[in-house]
């Protein structure tokens, strides 16, 4: 019986591997891990003030966990609502994570706790900058003159 090795599993680069990415995606259970330690962490930044003076009356959204294959490492996508200055406190979180990684381990029942790397979420900036590319005038006459280049069907 042989066993395929896995070398073709993952996306070449420590960003795919740690981002859980795959040519197949992500498991069922890094999913359902994944949005088991989302929900933890979102807990944890409703609930707990911080001491770190960078962290302090900041409201963080968790908006996504990604899982690397082996569940030693988490890719935590972090957002401010109305607010697009989170890159600023990733450094605060760097030193906030060992601290959240604890607070996981007694949450959580995991043979081993991820460790937690921070990234800020620019899905929401994305989605509302194309929004407003396909709002503007110039796509709208061009969709405009596909729409009448149509003739209707008798």
């Amino acid at each position: 019986m042989s066993r395929k090795n896995g070398s073709g599993s993952k996306i070449a680069g420590p960003a795919g591997y740690l981002a859980g990415l795959a040519p197949s995606g992500p498991s069922q259970r890094q999913l359902r891990v994944g949005e088991e330690v989302r929900r933890v962490l979102a807990e944890v930044f409703a609930r707990t003030t911080f001491r770190d003076p960078d962290l302090v009356d900041v409201a963080l959204t968790v908006t996504e966990v990604r899982l690397s294959p082996d569940f030693r490492h988490a890719t935590v996508f972090i957002t401010r609502l109305g607010r697009s200055d989170v890159a600023e406190l990733l450094p605060a979180l760097k030193r906030v994570a060992p601290w959240l990684r604890t607070q996981l381990a007694h949450k959580i029942r995991a043979r081993t706790v991820p460790e937690l790397h921070f990234q800020p979420d620019t899905a929401l900036d994305t989605a509302m900058h194309m929004d407003t590319l396909l709002r503007s005038p110039e796509v709208q006459r061009d969709l405009g003159a596909s729409s009448e280049d149509e003739e209707p069907e008798d």
